[in-house]
């Protein structure tokens, strides 16, 4: 599938991508990735997710692509092909809004109300070598539409469980959408979040991808879900949620 020179991995990288699958068959492989690892083309000088992905290469050189990507501090289900008609068949299907992303995170407080839609357009912005985004009107020069549905799942003195659930694919869009209604991720220094929760350090940001349902290649549809790693679990706990 890809043709670009392979990358050099350590026993130790191997077998830590192989950790990480949830679900393999012939046409996809879904990993839970962790926190801290660049999906892609990360400018740290480190393996990007994109580059472990040569573990599962084929006698032929080919090896998975990545279908969509989740920010670097985002723990959980990304999705890769295995065949060259897999990814373009999902590449379609992602632009077609044909998958459903559900994502948990940590707030300091329940949003008011408990549940709701956010209609908020984004627009991009780059501020030294960092691109952010900022929610804007609609009549913005450059706005992009977008849409959030969140739900609280548990609330305490301490702080809220959230489901997200985000209708558009915009970056950043969970982070600056609850950020835009008062509620920003606990440990999400960019967008005003945090960085303790339930009295604990919450050192980086608390959104996790919990769950994709997505179009299969083959038909019908498949979900695939991940555990929330230690440190979310952890914080959750504290805060009795």
């Amino acid at each position: 599938m890809t043709d670009r020179s392979p990358v050099s991995l350590s026993d130790d990288d191997i077998a830590a991508v192989r950790s990480w699958v949830i679900h393999e068959d012939e046409a996809v492989i879904a990993f839970n990735k962790p926190a801290g690892l660049s999906s892609q083309g990360g400018r740290i000088q480190a393996h990007t997710l994109d580059d472990l992905l040569w573990a599962f290469a084929r006698s032929n050189g080919k090896r998975p692509d990545l279908v969509h990507r989740l920010d670097r501090d985002t723990s959980g289900v990304i999705l890769a092909a295995k065949t060259k008609p897999a990814a373009g068949f999902l590449g379609k299907a992602l632009q077609a809004r044909r998958f459903k992303k559900t994502y948990l995170a940590l707030v300091s407080a329940a949003p008011e109300p408990k549940s709701g839609v956010i209609d908020k357009p984004l627009l991009r912005q780059e501020i030294g070598r960092e691109s952010y985004m900022r929610a804007v009107t609609p009549e913005t020069p450059g706005a992009q539409a977008a849409l959030s549905r969140y739900r609280t799942l548990s609330a305490s003195e301490d702080g809220a469980l959230v489901e997200l659930d985000p209708a558009t694919g915009r970056m950043h869009q969970l982070r600056v959408h609850m950020a835009a209604i008062g509620r920003p991720l606990a440990g999400d220094a960019r967008y005003g979040g945090a960085l303790t929760f339930a009295g604990r350090a919450a050192p980086r940001l608390m959104l996790h991808a919990a769950r994709l349902v997505f179009p299969h290649p083959e038909g019908g549809y498949r979900t695939v879900e991940a555990p929330p790693p230690e440190d979310f679990e952890a914080l959750k706990a504290a805060a009795g949620l």
